[in-house]
């Protein structure tokens, strides 16, 4: 049976999920009945103060749920962090939910601006720098202007947005460009492949600070302030990244994509500042660092590993890998990196059992492409990657490790996909490091 085939029996009986969100510093909505009188799969992101605190997931019936249990649910699952905030606000813990479906404080309301983070974020604003937001795409129109109409509406004084159109085969993306609803500039680069177009968008940027978004992802309103938030906790912050979130569930193989850990595996709602001299092995990625679909750097540190490698990436053989070498050099270097979730995005996953393994064969291989680019430019790194063995190994077969614990009934086809990928990984950077030698010495004469 063909991978197209499985999907039909693969996906048989699978409901899709329903995904919402609720800010609780205000009236929380009722959920309304399943039309169809079976109860459905509800996930519900609970946000206080526009921070994400996680997932609750519900099913809802036939009778559907008011918000006064809607808040009962939330409070039972995250009393203890929004009595946390409440603390480093200064206000009476013990949230408890008025009658008509709000938390209170001691009868008042929870007041968005009392919150240490909102606090914060308005500081950092007041003389927030120009963010330079660098979208790479290929072909994709469609999903670009979605991408762009809903980063317009981003809370952030000072922005510039830089498209590069990474060799084109039409012109519609310069027509999506010119008739964005924000000031953007188009870029072409005519070189295939992902880092070859970041590196584009990196020498036409003019600000310090630079992000990467994909153009298959809507940012949220707060993304790039939030990305700032992260930055100004210490000077040596070389990068930021941030959660990714799906914006739709609405297939077995995307829901099967988030029980692989999505994007931000070990990491979710759970912000962190790591670096070599902490614990946290810069070529070890696990948790992972982040990933390239959200993800800021500062200039300086991003220009002094030399930008992003092009024998890594999308649109080579290598197939990805680029984000995490790029993650390590700047780890490496000295600066410390920090995860934060507040700055998400959503991202729409592949909806076919097809895309997703295709998509996790090119997760295996970028891996260990991302290991032999790391030896190539440091062969002594080899012995540590070899006694890492071990702790790969675990964390590869161990049930209850970081890459398997939220595996429910994830295929064994898929992680077969994943690991067959790793194999070839090494072979595909070399014959990439080539390709990508010959591109650039054609380009140069």
């Amino acid at each position: 049976m063909s991978v197209s085939q499985d999907v039909g029996v693969l996906r048989e009986g699978f409901t899709p999920v329903e995904l919402t969100e609720v800010e609780i510093c205000g009236t929380l909505p009722a959920l309304v009945p399943s039309p169809s009188g079976q109860s459905r799969s509800v996930w519900v992101l609970v946000r206080l103060a526009t921070e994400p605190l996680g997932y609750l997931e519900l099913n809802i019936d036939d009778t559907g749920m008011a918000s006064a249990e809607l808040g009962r649910r939330i409070l039972d699952h995250f009393g203890g962090q929004v009595d946390e905030r409440l603390i480093a606000a200064g206000l009476p813990v013990a949230s408890e939910l008025a009658t008509e479906g709000r938390f209170a404080t001691k009868g008042r309301g929870l007041d968005p601006a009392s919150m240490p983070h909102v606090q914060t974020r308005e500081k950092v604003l007041a003389s927030a720098p120009l963010f330079s937001v660098v979208i790479s795409t290929r072909d994709r129109a469609p999903q670009l202007a979605g991408c762009l109409k809903k980063l317009a509406g981003q809370d952030y004084p000072d922005f510039e947005v830089i498209v590069v159109d990474n060799a084109p085969t039409t012109d519609e993306v310069q027509a999506v460009v010119a008739e964005a609803p924000l000031d953007c500039r188009y870029v072409r680069e005519d070189r295939p492949g992902l880092s070859w177009a970041r590196n584009a968008g990196v020498a036409a940027a003019h600000g310090d600070l630079i992000a990467f978004l994909d153009d298959d992802e809507v940012a949220d309103p707060y993304w790039l302030a939030e990305l700032l938030r992260a930055f100004t906790s210490g000077d040596d912050i070389g990068c930021v990244s941030g959660m990714i979130l799906p914006a739709a569930l609405d297939t077995q193989a995307q829901e099967w994509f988030e029980q692989f850990g999505g994007h931000s595996k070990g990491r979710g709602f759970t912000p962190a500042v790591f670096s070599a001299q902490d614990g946290q092995s810069p070529v070890y990625p696990l948790p992972p660092f982040g990933a390239g679909g959200n993800m800021a750097f500062r200039r300086e540190a991003l220009l002094a590993i030399g930008g992003f490698d092009v024998a890594l990436g999308a649109g080579t053989v290598a197939c990805g890998g680029e984000d995490t070498y790029a993650f390590s050099r700047v780890l490496l270097g000295g600066y410390r990196m920090a995860y934060q979730p507040s700055a998400f995005v959503r991202h729409h996953h592949y909806a076919d059992l097809a895309g997703l393994s295709r998509q996790l064969r090119g997760y295996g291989t970028g891996l260990t492409a991302y290991y032999a680019a790391l030896m190539r430019r440091d062969p002594k790194v080899l012995g540590t990657l070899v006694a890492l063995i071990p702790t790969a190994f675990r964390d590869l077969r161990g049930r209850d490790s970081l890459t398997t614990a939220t595996m429910r009934d994830f295929p064994p086809s898929l992680r077969r996909e994943q690991r067959m990928g790793m194999l070839a990984g090494p072979f595909a950077y070399v014959r990439s490091a080539r390709a990508q030698a010959r591109l650039g010495k054609r380009e140069r004469q």
